[in-house]
């Protein structure tokens, strides 16, 4: 593994080291694991987008559930601030 040397404001230093810590890992782990995830694609990162996106999206079934068959044949969905969708 090659050595490289950054210069990095002190501020951010301590900052990431201290969320390394928290997160029981070191500062070296931390900074390669950011560069892995920013240059490598990932194979599952549409999984993780879509979960994202859905958590944004702040919606709700309102507690209702679905049978298997339903789900297969498509339901009518009633959005309740909208109306029939």
């Amino acid at each position: 593994m090659k050595n490289i040397t950054l210069s990095i404001d002190e501020d951010l230093l301590q900052s990431g080291r201290e969320y390394a810590r928290a997160h029981d890992m070191s500062f070296n782990v931390l900074v390669r694991k950011l560069i892995e995830q920013t240059v490598i694609p990932q194979k599952d990162k549409w999984l993780s987008d879509t979960f994202l996106l859905m958590d944004r999206a702040g919606a709700s079934s309102g507690g209702k559930r679905w049978t298997r068959d339903e789900l297969y044949r498509g339901v009518e969905v009633v959005n309740p601030l909208e109306g029939r969708v």
